[in-house]
């Protein structure tokens, strides 16, 4: 990769980095599930009316805005409610295993010794953490590691809808969604008017960052770096995420990087590097 793309790689990771950040601001002054589908609502504003899908494409979207939209997103908001955004975005890297192991049960893959071991670590990296003291209850983790599974259920899903521009799947995808936020929502969570009218700029600007920093150009961004390179050039500066999720909440929310983080963290990363190396000289093979 050029220095330029590697630092618009780079860039896209602090912006996803942050967002962990961001959401945290987000759901102090808006209920969780009523910010995610404000969220939703503005990416589909900002993108549906310059992209358009078929209707024989629009079986595919719908099914990945239940998994991606109101699954993994609404999930991983409830849970930044009640815990770190640095531990939040270390565990939501239990995708890339997750993803691994749908791979062989869906469509055959087959694990070799590497990627065994790197599952094993990842996942010994995910009780390290869940179990450390950054999470106040078992609760946050189970929804982070159900959040996980959704956004690997999801990579699995995308492969089938191929033939949608990734910008134009993020809005339509975003727009099929709200609906579904907006009744989660109703049903979940109340004081919705008064969130509204008493949020203060830094709520409205955490959710409008969520919204075009982190989906749209982030992933604009991003998407044109794989149109230009391999995944595996590409793909594993990801690694980097989390990384930028420790320190901007560190710097930004004051959150404590203790020992079972850096360590949880260390073995969590590790594995999903293992995973993705292997996976990336199969890729090359």
């Amino acid at each position: 990769m050029s220095i330029r793309d590697t630092l618009l790689a780079l860039f896209v990771m602090v912006l996803w980095g942050a967002n962990y950040v961001a959401v945290k601001l987000g759901v102090s002054e808006f209920p969780p599930l009523l910010l995610i589908t404000l969220r939703f609502a503005v990416v589909a504003v900002l993108l549906v009316p310059f992209y358009r899908i078929t209707r024989k494409q629009v079986p595919g979207v719908l099914l990945l805005s239940f998994t991606f939209g109101s699954a993994h997103f609404a999930l991983l908001f409830v849970a930044l409610k009640m815990t770190e955004a640095g531990t939040s975005a270390l565990l939501l890297q239990l995708g890339v295993p997750f993803s691994t192991l749908l791979g062989v049960v869906f469509l055959g893959d087959r694990l070799g010794v590497w990627r065994v071991s790197g599952l094993l670590v990842a996942f010994a990296g995910a009780a390290v953490l869940a179990w450390g003291p950054n999470v106040p209850a078992i609760g946050p983790a189970v929804l982070l590691v159900v959040s996980a599974f959704f956004w690997a259920v999801s990579n699995l899903l995308v492969k089938k809808v191929t033939d949608v521009s990734p910008i134009a799947l993020t809005g339509w995808m975003s727009l099929f969604a709200v609906p579904q936020c907006l009744l989660w929502t109703l049903i979940f969570e109340t004081g919705h008017i008064a969130a509204i009218e008493q949020a203060h700029l830094i709520g409205w600007g955490a959710m409008l960052y969520t919204a075009i920093g982190s989906s749209i150009v982030a992933y604009g961004l991003w998407y044109w770096l794989l149109g230009r390179y391999t995944v595996s050039q590409v793909v594993p500066i990801s690694l980097l995420n989390p990384v930028f999720g420790v320190l901007v909440g560190a710097w930004v929310l004051g959150e404590s990087i203790g020992p079972e983080k850096i360590a949880g963290g260390l073995l969590t990363l590790g594995g999903v590097g293992i995973i993705l190396w292997r996976q990336a000289k199969k890729g090359a093979a």
